[in-house]
């Protein structure tokens, strides 16, 4: 790139008045794009949120879905490479951007994600981010640069991916010293490897998981999930959707509610229910379930699921440090608000959104949603305290304050042949563990599964 570039001539198609680029086909998809992306990593607002079909961005919700679909794929990509593409485009480079420059960094990862990981034809990845350039005040004296530095991220991109291959690039500093201090470097290197593959789609099946895992193309996993490739379009057009045969749950998120074995009968609670999936699980075992959960939409959402799926709760709306049952229950599980760094795989926004601070704030919520749990437990019955956190902070060391606190719960260790295929996820003392880098199928983008933490407590009669 000459040192020319950053004194803003035109290039490409940038002859057009900025009214003109707005109107180009797929230009509103790339702006809102670079929106988000700038939404996500300076103002920490979730992805998810953003995307919302309902609620999200207004500039998203007013897009053709066509176009809402390829504006999740670019903000996912650039948020799952965002170290790499980083670091590739600073090699292409002459100096540094401006200080000050965040929307023209933001509008270059869109750019690069498109010609690095989603199979845009470079033409229309460097054109389109030319006229964005155009399109914005603020960066319309860079769109010369834009053109340079893009076309040379394309001519080099072999060398570049080479270069900068290594997955730690990939998690922001803070996060892969949390990983290494909790599971040493090897374990450490292998989830970010992990975090940078799209997931698949794992089912908890009603009836026959064998028979549904051949109906719909997929493979029964030896914890007794279904999964299917990431990438087979809608959910809900799937086979099976609408009949409510199955739900969509991420084979780690299913183990906890197996853990309590045979429920028939038993009187059996969900604390943190929404969006249902443990609570169908429950209902499902013949329990008779009773579904807490303090947000009213989210408890409409669960409403909505258990009637797809012809499951039937008793649902509770309120704080469950206020809860008061009219007997104690068999079976209590505590799926507690997290971090969700073991959710990064499919949200890998969550790294840019969470961070140690409230890691330690959310430990302390978990810490106190335990003790409230432990108060509704009946004498022999199970309590299971379980979170998506790949962090022990927020797993094991909750576990151990517990019952150093309530001498009246023992642990009820788990044995291995309780989560089969996954001995490994089975700590010495009986606590489960899964990580992104467990569960190999032969396969990098079937294998995998969320970090989750589970613990199961036995309240001594």
């Amino acid at each position: 790139m000459s040192r020319g570039a950053f004194a803003g001539r035109r290039a490409g198609s940038n002859e057009q008045t900025p009214q003109a680029a707005v109107e180009r086909p797929g230009l509103a998809a790339r702006q809102i794009a670079a929106k988000l992306l700038g939404a996500v990593l300076e103002t920490g607002t979730s992805a998810d949120g953003l995307t919302d079909p309902a609620h999200g961005q207004p500039g998203f919700r007013a897009l053709e879905p066509r176009d809402q679909a390829l504006v999740k794929a670019i903000l996912l990509s650039a948020l799952r490479f965002h170290g790499s593409i980083a670091a590739m485009l600073d090699a292409c480079l002459d100096r540094p951007l401006p200080a000050k420059a965040a929307a023209l960094r933001h509008l270059l990862h869109v750019g690069a994600t498109q010609i690095l990981h989603l199979g845009v034809p470079d033409s229309a990845a460097v054109d389109l981010a030319v006229e964005s350039a155009n399109a914005d005040p603020r960066n319309r004296r860079y769109a010369g640069m834009v053109n340079a530095v893009l076309r040379r991220l394309s001519r080099e991109r072999d060398a570049l991916v080479t270069r900068y291959g290594d997955a730690r690039l990939d998690c922001p500093a803070w996060f892969y010293e949390r990983l290494v201090a909790a599971y040493g470097n090897d374990a450490a290197a292998r989830i970010a490897a992990a975090h940078r593959l799209p997931p698949p789609l794992d089912l908890t099946v009603k009836r026959d998981p064998a028979l549904w895992a051949e109906r719909l193309g997929g493979r029964l996993l030896p914890t007794g999930s279904v999964r299917l490739p990431g990438n087979g379009g809608p959910v809900t057009e799937l086979e099976g959707f609408a009949e409510g045969e199955w739900w969509v749950q991420d084979a780690a998120a299913a183990l906890p509610a197996r853990l309590f074995g045979d429920l028939d009968g038993k009187r059996a609670a969900d604390l943190c229910a929404a969006p249902g999936g443990k609570t169908a699980q429950l209902a499902l075992a013949g329990a008779e379930v009773t579904a807490v959960e303090i947000s009213v939409s989210r408890l409409r959402r669960l409403r909505a699921n258990l009637e797809r799926l012809g499951l039937t709760a008793q649902l509770v709306q309120g704080d469950l440090s206020t809860l008061r049952a009219p007997a104690l229950f068999d079976a209590l599980l505590l799926d507690a608000p997290c971090s969700s760094t073991g959710t990064l795989r499919r949200h890998p926004d969550v790294a840019f959104t969470k961070s140690p601070a409230e890691i330690e704030k959310l430990a302390a919520v978990q810490a106190r949603l335990l003790a409230d749990a432990a108060k509704l437990a009946a004498p022999g019955g199970r309590l299971i305290f379980s979170n998506c956190s790949l962090d022990p902070l927020e797993g094991e060391a909750v576990a151990d304050a517990f019952l150093a606190e309530h001498r009246h719960f023992a642990l009820d260790p788990v044995s291995p042949d309780e989560v089969t295929g996954l001995a490994e996820a089975v700590s010495p003392t009986g606590m489960l563990r899964t990580t992104p880098a467990m569960l190999d199928l032969g396969d990098p983008a079937l294998s995998g599964l969320d970090g989750f933490f589970a613990a199961r407590f036995r309240r001594i009669a």
